[in-house]
């Protein structure tokens, strides 16, 4: 079951990208550190309403973050749809290490592209680590196109390259 996170569920949340930080550096993916996500981020998100997550059993076993946020990194890139179309960005999508490979990124990003279909949303937005080829592949695989590559500011040292999948 995929529903807002609930400011209660905020440590379990937490605790939920921390896991997967420490499961990408492990895997070699130093894209998440100690610093992000971190509980101020994901305390606006649950706020903000912008935070989806997926329980089994009542545990939360991954998130994902729907908004009209961009970094200011994405007007470098040559997007299909246009600034004045209504355009989704996902944030943070993670799933709990032991949790991989289980299918849930998969409802996960099902869900968010139904959501956005049924909000009014022209496309869907993202960028994915250059240093995680599995997240490319998974993003390619699901009908997402290349647009380019930005350096995000605050981010790493390697360029993130970012997807659309127009909805309309």
């Amino acid at each position: 079951m995929i529903s807002r996170g609930k400011p209660e569920e905020l440590e379990a949340i937490l605790e939920l990208t921390r896991a997967c930080g420490r499961h990408m550096r492990e895997n070699g993916i130093d894209q998440w550190d100690e610093n992000y996500p971190n509980l101020e981020s994901l305390s606006r998100d649950i706020a903000s309403e912008t935070l989806f997550a997926y329980r089994e059993n009542g545990e939360i076993l991954g998130i994902i973050v729907l908004n009209e946020t961009q970094d200011p990194e994405y007007a470098e890139v040559n997007w299909s749809t246009q600034e004045s179309d209504r355009n989704i960005v996902v944030h943070r999508l993670a799933v709990s290490p032991q949790h991989q490979g289980k299918g849930i990124a998969r409802k996960i990003m099902d869900f968010a592209e139904g959501w956005a279909r049924e909000n009014g949303f022209d496309a869907i937005r993202l960028d994915t680590y250059s240093q995680n080829p599995r997240n490319q592949r998974f993003y390619k695989k699901r009908g997402y196109t290349e647009l380019g590559s930005v350096y995000l500011s605050y981010k790493k040292e390697h360029p993130y390259f970012c997807y659309e999948l127009l909805l309309k």
